[in-house]
């Protein structure tokens, strides 16, 4: 789902389900009878089967309740990444922040986006368009939430020793040249990704799922199996 006024227009290439052209069939087939009697579940998907790429807790239900039930949930920190040039890393961004339950993803910059690599998780997903980054920066400020960035900048501080705030926005740059000069400008902290190998820089949807990932060990609630 989005919170903008506007949202991205699909691609003709998008599947309509998770698994539509990519292999073997996932999730179940239709619900045998008598059917549940509850609001949350979508009678077509009783009927027909539920092939989404969603987990168990979810089968059957309808779009809207599985967002309503995401959004007693949702974590304190929000993902920004700057789209100046149709950047296909957005999508694996959003599929990322729809995993580790994102409060909101901010799309900086070109309002259009590359969903494929989103996986249509962007459904379930609040997404939200700055047309620039003072824009992204101005509202980070005026709800009181720091914004981080990450990338591997002379002077930046290491994610791996630094404490990430409770609410915060991580705010990535496109894949190639990284943050703009503007958001280095605006952000509060620069924080950088260990590195050990050749490269210069990893992939801009891997860097996001890493600073993600250590926002969560810090302070999701992790269910002892």
């Amino acid at each position: 789902m989005s919170t903008t006024e506007e949202t991205a227009a699909p691609e003709a290439s998008e599947p309509v389900q998770y698994d539509e052209g990519f292999g073997p069939e996932i999730g179940v087939g239709p619900h045998p009878e008598p059917w549940p009697e509850d609001e949350r579940y979508d009678p077509e998907l009783l009927a027909g089967g539920d092939r989404r790429n969603v987990v168990d807790r979810y089968r059957y239900w309808t779009r809207e309740a599985v967002v309503a039930d995401l959004d007693t949930r949702r974590h304190d920190f929000h993902v920004a990444v700057e789209n100046w040039g149709h950047d296909f890393n957005i999508g694996s961004v959003v599929r990322t922040a729809n995993a580790f339950l994102a409060k909101e993803v901010h799309i900086v910059g070109r309002r259009r986006w590359n969903r494929r690599g989103a996986m249509v998780t962007d459904r379930y997903q609040h997404v939200r368009h700055h047309p620039d980054t003072e824009s992204l920066t101005s509202w980070a400020a005026a709800e009181g939430i720091p914004v981080i960035g990450i990338d591997n900048l002379p002077g930046a501080v290491p994610l791996e020793r630094t404490v990430l705030p409770r609410r915060c926005v991580l705010l990535f740059g496109q894949e190639g040249p990284g943050l703009t000069e503007e958001a280095r400008a605006h952000v509060e902290t620069v924080c950088s990704i260990a590195q050990f190998g050749s490269t210069r820089s990893i992939n801009a949807g891997a860097a996001a799922a890493i600073a993600m990932h250590a926002w969560v060990q810090r302070y999701a609630e992790i269910e002892t199996p």
